[in-house]
């Protein structure tokens, strides 16, 4: 069986664990999603109570509305929002686009401004550039994510107004598609900077330490005696052997960008899976909840996958590819 066919069956029986464990585990959480239905509507009688409950099935069994669950999922079918009065997939398909946009924007720039400050530092371990790229990893380790956020809309949404307050795009919209880009880019450049802050210190340690190692090796000793210039050392013989532990952090943080993002999307008002989760979380709006769960463990192995698949084209011999066995010389053709 091949190594590709062999993960995407081992995603799927993940996916249905997932999905069980995400069920059992909102169905032992304090809260009524009735009661909260009920609160906002400021009362009701406990005939309409009980017809809530009936209505949604949470008047059977955990383990019925478990089967239950699993039964409309496989058909595509996550259910009817609580607490929006719609089909939750259309919701979920409605707010996935803003988040890739923000998970993917920031991880592009953590991963290369991170990996060119660690390079550059690794170049001269004790200059001054060194020490900087030390100093800001250690306050972004410390600095919460949604801390930064805020003072960056102080900073620049405030005693500078360069960049909006909050949303995706400018409530009036714009005439021509290029000016809608350049609105929505316009508005991504804060909490896409914000979600990138603290990720842009882990992969600038961990290039600079990679960096350091490799560039100690005998063949870029070779390289070098060979009389290459350094930037063709560093980024055409190094580079490569360096960015393997990147692309291993890639795949192992991304999950945690997701988790980042609910803060940084709350902060901002972004439109995405994680403001939706926020709002689903305190309306107890179970059927939401499950599904951003879903599509969340959907998307942290798609990206697992990829980073499998990009070892391959960093380094063949760990993606599995053997060269082919060249010829003696004289050889019949």
């Amino acid at each position: 069986m091949p190594p590709l066919v062999k993960r995407l069956a081992s995603a799927i029986g993940l996916l249905v664990a997932v999905l069980v464990l995400n069920f059992l585990l909102i169905q032992m959480a304090p809260g009524d999603p009735v009661e909260v239905i009920v609160g906002e509507m400021g009362g009701a009688s406990e005939e309409l109570i009980a017809r809530l409950r009936a209505e949604y099935g949470l008047d059977k069994p955990v383990i019925v509305q478990l089967g239950l669950y699993l039964s409309k999922v496989v058909t595509g079918d996550f259910g009817y929002s609580y607490y929006f009065n719609q089909p939750v997939l259309s919701l979920i398909l409605q707010r996935l686009p803003a988040t890739i946009l923000l998970v993917v924007s920031s991880l592009m720039i953590a991963v290369v401004v991170g990996t060119l400050m660690g390079i550059y530092s690794a170049r001269k371990p004790k200059g001054l550039l060194s020490h900087f790229v030390t100093i800001f990893s250690l306050v972004g380790y410390a600095a919460p994510v949604f801390w930064t956020g805020l003072m960056l809309l102080i900073l620049f949404a405030s005693v500078f107004p360069i960049f909006p307050v909050s949303g995706m795009q400018n409530v009036r919209g714009s005439e021509t598609w290029i000016g809608a880009v350049l609105d929505v880019l316009h508005h991504l450049v804060l909490p896409s900077v914000t979600l990138a802050s603290i990720y842009i210190a882990t992969y600038s340690r961990l290039s600079r330490a990679s960096m350091l190692d490799v560039l100690g090796s005998d063949y870029i000793r070779t390289a070098r005696a060979k009389g290459l210039n350094e930037r063709r050392v560093i980024f055409g013989h190094a580079l490569r052997n360096g960015l393997i532990p990147v692309v291993t952090m890639v795949g192992l943080q991304f999950g945690q960008l997701f988790a980042g993002a609910v803060l940084v999307e709350t902060v901002f008002n972004w439109p995405g899976l994680g403001r939706l989760a926020y709002e689903s979380i305190l309306r107890r709006d179970y059927p939401t909840i499950l599904a951003i769960l879903f599509f969340s463990a959907i998307l942290v192995m798609v990206a697992n996958i990829l980073t499998d698949l990009a070892y391959g084209r960093i380094d063949p011999r760990i993606g599995g590819g053997r060269r082919k066995p060249s010829k003696p010389k004289g050889a019949a053709q």
